[in-house]
């Protein structure tokens, strides 16, 4: 991951970037088999990293003690949430791994996401990646946990729910600034 050039020797508090306008965000929705899945993933750019804040509601769940989900969350190649009969986002392709690494060190490879009566909130700093590199990449849930072992995916189960990364509007690539600047 390029480090911003603007980054400092100061560590400034990570969270406070939590308050600002994040740089790119993907509008998750669910599958034709979860339609009521939706949410956003957020991304914030800071010199430590890149924060991604997960916010998501309408996953399954059975409502019975100690049965919360485990969902497996990464970011995917392609730039688009269409599929077929089989794959309902077969077009965000597989993992995102510009480096080519086993998994699960994909730079695609997020923490999964923990159910709770069917909302999920995750909020880590990842140095795997840029805001830059991301955009127009995908965001997917799946229905199973990762399982951090198996190649080349972590046996994660079916695609339930994607979001296309976009930059938010007035933010802007590293090196660009608005015209009224």
């Amino acid at each position: 991951m390029n480090k911003p050039s603007s980054c400092g020797h100061s560590k400034p508090h990570l969270l406070s970037a939590l308050r600002g306008r994040a740089q790119a965000a993907a509008n998750i929705t669910g599958s034709e088999s979860y339609p009521e899945i939706t949410g956003a993933v957020r991304f914030y750019q800071t010199c430590e990293g890149v924060i991604v804040l997960a916010e998501i509601s309408g996953l399954p769940h059975d409502g019975l003690p100690c049965h919360d989900r485990v969902f497996g969350f990464h970011i995917h190649k392609g730039g688009d949430c269409g599929g077929n009969m089989d794959d309902p986002f077969a077009d965000a392709m597989s993992h995102y791994n510009p480096g080519g690494c086993d998994h699960p060190y994909h730079a695609g490879d997020l923490p999964p996401l923990l159910g709770n009566g069917g909302s999920a909130l995750c909020l880590f700093l990842t140095n795997r990646f840029s805001v830059d590199e991301v955009i127009d990449r995908t965001v997917i849930i799946h229905d199973h946990p990762d399982d951090f072992t198996t190649q080349p995916s972590g046996n994660s189960g079916t695609k339930i729910a994607c979001g296309v990364i976009r930059r938010t509007a007035g933010a802007f690539p590293r090196g660009h600034q608005s015209s009224s600047s």
